[in-house]
């Protein structure tokens, strides 16, 4: 069993995205899994160009993206693993940049343009976005950021395999608030709740982790914390 997990977020040693694929990923190693952590910020990549060579009809290969970059070799793995743990912060309402881009590239080649849309996937895998977020749970509500996340996860399980979602919200922002502008934040709830819930939220990717690795994702409702 291979587990890989890839942290969209520029953040890429330490701080609340990495760290809870860490977690995640120890959850899958403690299952059995064999792991690996890809730091998209360390890659130079474009997202999908539009080129359509993966839709050609005398195309050599199904599931190949033309473009030529550090992304090449990545999606060239990506067909060996067992499952896939996408990670990214929330930057205006949806995943980072380098996050969408990867998202483009790893999908699009999978999509037959036929009637059933039918994934040219050789496989069904399991999938997870873990998404972190400074909005706190009523924020939540109010933006319709749901919306987003509910759209990536079809996606992913379109494409792949079911897909479980791990929301981390009202994370910290900083590590010290009175460095940087906070007025619109009660920096002091910020460091409680990071000392009180943030744990909890390792330990749910830990479990995600374990149930990634077990080749079965079991239904929504059977997941404990589980969010769409």
């Amino acid at each position: 069993m291979k587990v890989m997990a890839f942290n969209g977020s520029p953040r890429k040693k330490k701080w609340n995205t990495v760290t809870l694929l860490n977690n995640a990923l120890k959850g899958a190693e403690s299952a059995g899994a064999k792991t690996e952590l890809l730091q998209l910020y360390d890659l130079n990549y474009s997202g999908c160009i539009s080129c359509f060579s993966c839709k050609k009809i005398d195309r050599k290969e199904d599931g190949v993206c033309a473009v030529q970059d550090d992304l090449t070799a990545v999606l060239n793995r990506v067909k060996e693993a067992d499952a896939l743990i996408i990670g990214s912060p929330v930057y205006y309402g949806t995943e980072t940049a380098a996050t969408r881009a990867f998202l483009e590239r790893l999908c699009f080649p999978y999509l037959k343009y036929a009637k059933n849309m039918q994934s040219l996937f050789p496989k069904r895998i399991n999938t997870a976005m873990i998404y972190t977020m400074g909005v706190t749970e009523e924020m939540l509500k109010q933006t319709g950021f749901s919306q987003v996340f509910a759209t990536t996860r079809m996606m992913l399980g379109m494409h792949f395999g079911a897909c479980e979602l791990l929301l981390s919200k009202d994370t910290l922002q900083y590590s010290d608030y009175g460095k940087f502008e906070s007025e619109m934040f009660d920096k002091e709830a910020k460091y409680k709740r990071h000392a009180e819930v943030f744990p909890k939220d390792c330990k749910r990717a830990f479990e995600l982790g374990v149930r990634m690795a077990s080749g079965e994702v079991p239904e929504p409702e059977q997941i404990p914390g589980f969010e769409y």
